[in-house]
C-alpha cells in the first residue's frame, strides 16, 4: 500500500470514529438539553469534516501537474480548509446563541445524570485514541496533514475535560455552569477557525515555508558555486518550491554553468525531501 493509500485509510478510520463521537454528543446533548455537551458535539463534528477535507485534498493532490496547473493541485486542499474555518464560525454563532438563551433562562435546564458523565468519558477515550493514532501515523508517513489534524483532535480532549468539569459544577447546584461551559467551547471553536483560516491564507499568499539558510548552505557546497542569494520558497510545508540565484565565475561556459545549476537542484532535492522543484538562476561574479 502506497503512502497516499495509507493516509486515506487513516483518515477514513478517524472519520468514522469522529462521526460516532459527534453523534453521541449531539443527540445526548439535545436529549438532556445540555448546551455544553451539544456544543462539544458540534466541535467534534468538525474533526469529521476535517477528515473529509483531508480525503478530498489527498485525492486532488494526487493528480499530476497539467497544462492549466503546472505547479500541481496542492492548493485546492488549502481552499477546502478555509471553507472548514468559515463553517466553524457559523457553528460558533449557533453555540453562542444557545448559551446566551440558556444563561437568560430562556431554555430548559439541563438534566445532568450519571449517563451524561458516561457519554462524555467514553467519547473522551475515543478522542484520546484518535489523537495518538493519527499523530503516530502522521510521523511514520511524514504526513503534515495527519499531524496537524491530530493536534485539532487534541483540542477536543481539552474541551471535553472542560465540559465534564462544567457538568460536575452543574450537578452540585450551580445552574449557570452549563451555558458558561458551552460558551467556552464556542470560544475554542472560534479560535480553531481563526487558526485554520490564518494558516491557510498564509499558504495561499506564498509565505516562505522553511529556513532558507539551509538551502544556502547546501548550494554553497557545490563545486563552482561562489555564493547564492535571493532564495525564495513557497507552497506547503510538505510540497515546497524553491527559487535561488547562484553566483559563478564569469569565465565559465554556458554549458558548465548549466551543469552547476543541475547539481545544485539535485542536491537540494536529495537533502530536503519536502522540496519538489528548484529553479536556479545563474549570475556571473563581479
Amino acid at each position: 500500500m502506497n503512502r497516499t493509500s495509507e493516509i486515506r485509510k487513516v483518515l477514513l478510520i478517524t472519520l468514522v470514529l469522529n462521526l460516532i463521537v459527534s453523534a453521541a454528543k449531539v443527540f445526548y446533548g439535545y436529549y438532556i438539553n445540555s448546551v455544553s455537551i451539544l456544543s462539544d458535539g458540534y466541535h467534534s463534528l468538525f474533526d469529521g469534516v476535517s477528515n473529509i477535507v483531508g480525503l478530498i485534498g489527498i485525492y486532488i493532490a494526487s493528480h499530476p501537474p497539467d497544462e492549466k496547473h503546472p505547479y500541481g493541485h496542492r492548493k485546492y486542499e488549502t481552499v477546502f480548509t478555509i471553507f472548514v474555518g468559515v463553517l466553524m464560525f457559523i457553528t460558533c454563532i449557533e453555540i453562542f446563541k444557545k448559551s446566551y438563551n440558556s444563561f437568560l433562562g430562556q431554555s430548559e435546564t439541563a438534566m445532568i445524570t450519571p449517563q451524561s458523565f458516561m457519554v462524555m468519558l467514553i467519547t473522551l477515550s475515543v478522542n484520546i485514541f484518535v489523537a495518538i493514532y493519527e499523530k503516530n501515523k502522521g510521523v511514520s508517513l511524514t504526513s503534515e496533514y495527519l499531524i496537524a489534524d491530530s493536534k485539532h483532535t487534541r483540542s477536543d480532549i481539552y474541551v471535553s475535560l472542560g465540559v465534564i468539569g462544567g457538568l460536575i459544577i452543574s450537578k452540585i447546584g450551580i445552574s449557570k455552569a452549563d451555558p458558561i461551559a458551552g460558551a467556552i467551547v464556542g470560544i475554542f471553536v472560534a479560535k480553531a477557525g481563526i487558526d485554520i483560516i490564518k494558516e491557510s491564507t498564509e499558504i495561499l499568499v506564498d509565505r516562505t515555508q522553511m529556513d532558507t539558510s539551509m538551502i544556502k548552505e547546501i548550494a554553497c557546497t557545490v563545486d563552482g558555486v561562489i555564493e547564492c542569494h535571493e532564495i525564495r520558497t513557497r507552497g506547503t510545508k510538505s510540497h515546497i518550491f524553491v527559487d535561488l540565484h547562484v553566483i559563478v565565475a564569469p569565465s565559465l561556459t554556458v554549458e558548465d554553468a548549466h551543469k552547476i545549476a543541475e547539481i545544485v537542484e539535485k542536491k537540494i532535492k536529495n537533502e530536503i525531501s519536502e522540496v519538489v522543484d528548484v529553479v536556479v538562476h545563474i549570475e556571473p561574479s563581479q
